[in-house]
């Protein structure tokens, strides 16, 4: 079993209720979503309660002396070349420089565990002062994350965390998404697109990952906790690493299964484009598809208005450059939190440009724009 140590759930929203067409109470989506945008419902890997993103700063006498380590920093990711990535190395690049914190490696273990030991190994040769990572396998990487960590490397984790790893003695901090309030805005999201009926499919990250567990755990128990009319009739997990290709199957395996179904939801936006192209092989231009994260693929079907109805994000710049922080912390002493989350961010396509602009910190690619006339 994936550690699993949640928030109750997101009854704890006060929200307005409405009859649906078939007569049962349910939550009304957009109250919910209006109430979710301040709210963090995850707690960390080990249960630790949330601090808010907001509180990691660095003044300007402390940044004098996180410069005057000079020091340098690894950055080893599970996948690059997606969205969610870039941006999180965008942002730690840009934090890192304005604290004089040289990055001397950045690393792509294409979501392979024994690639990812092989990469920490590797960067450890280049004697960093810090690792900034999202292990692939809390379990398989443990000990070559534990081995960096003895040689006093700092550790500052993106999401994941290795399985027996303690904050504050084993690494700095991790910092996260609210992945399982992610999940809860997905699933107000697919009622509101939904009407709230309908059968619908979900297409999961079938892996021992503590944060897509956590959107999955989200989704599942707000649909069947709040929206009695929206039955979910199948589930199929992937395990990548072509997420595209196996969401591909996995959702084609649903719509042959269960023709009539309605939507289906996506643990991210890889996944979910794999979704979209099930779909138009089955001649479903009427799918509502709904996912987790917000990738330039996903946001251009939005912006057309084909499939994707509602999409729950990450703030993945923003965590890149709260992870930079917290290394600091580290460099110089301060004490860090164990667990740092930031909001969810729902989007439709009536929200679609400005939610680019806040999540990534640019302006939406010429694509998108192109795509919303």
């Amino acid at each position: 079993m994936i550690r699993s140590k949640m928030l109750a759930t997101s009854s704890a929203i006060v929200v307005a209720c409405f009859l649906t067409a078939g007569g049962a109470y349910a939550t009304d989506p957009d109250a919910a979503l209006q109430a979710m945008k301040s709210q963090v419902y995850s707690t960390g890997p080990n249960g630790e309660k949330a601090s808010p993103a907001s509180e990691v700063t660095l003044t300007p006498e402390e940044l004098v002396k996180v410069k005057d380590k000079h020091a340098t920093a690894a950055l080893v990711f599970h996948y690059g070349g997606n969205d969610w990535s870039n941006a999180q190395l965008a942002a730690l690049k840009a934090q890192f420089a304005a604290e004089g914190v040289d990055v001397v490696a950045v690393t792509d273990a294409g979501f392979k565990p024994e690639k990812q030991v092989a990469d920490i190994e590797t960067v450890m040769a280049k004697k960093p002062d810090i690792i900034v990572s999202i292990p692939v396998d809390a379990v398989a990487t443990a000990a070559a994350y534990k081995a960096a960590a003895d040689k006093g490397v700092k550790l500052v984790f993106m999401d994941n965390v290795p399985k027996g790893f303690v904050a504050g003695k084993d690494y700095v901090s991790s910092v996260s998404a609210d992945n399982f309030g992610n999940g809860v805005a997905a699933a107000h999201l697919m009622a509101k697109a939904l009407g709230g009926k309908g059968d619908i499919g979900l297409v999961l990250h079938a892996a021992d990952f503590f944060v897509t567990h956590q959107r999955y755990e989200g989704f599942k128990k707000t649909i069947q906790e709040e929206y009695p009319d929206i039955k979910i009739v199948a589930e199929q997990g992937i395990g990548g690493p072509d997420f595209s290709g196996d969401a591909e199957k996995a959702a084609g395996a649903i719509l042959t299964e269960h023709p009539r179904i309605k939507g289906i939801w996506a643990v991210w936006d890889v996944p979910a484009e794999g979704v979209m192209s099930a779909a138009r092989a089955a001649g479903r231009d009427d799918l509502i598809v709904v996912n987790e994260d917000l990738g330039e693929n996903v946001a251009i079907a939005m912006a057309k208005g084909e499939f994707i109805k509602g999409i729950a994000s990450q703030r993945p710049y923003d965590q890149g450059v709260t992870e930079a922080k917290l290394a600091a912390y580290a460099l110089i002493g301060k004490p860090a939190p164990a667990y740092v989350a930031l909001p969810a961010a729902p989007i439709t396509r009536d929200t679609l440009l400005d939610a680019w602009k806040e999540i990534y910190h640019q302006p939406p690619t010429d694509k998108i724009t192109k795509s919303m006339k």
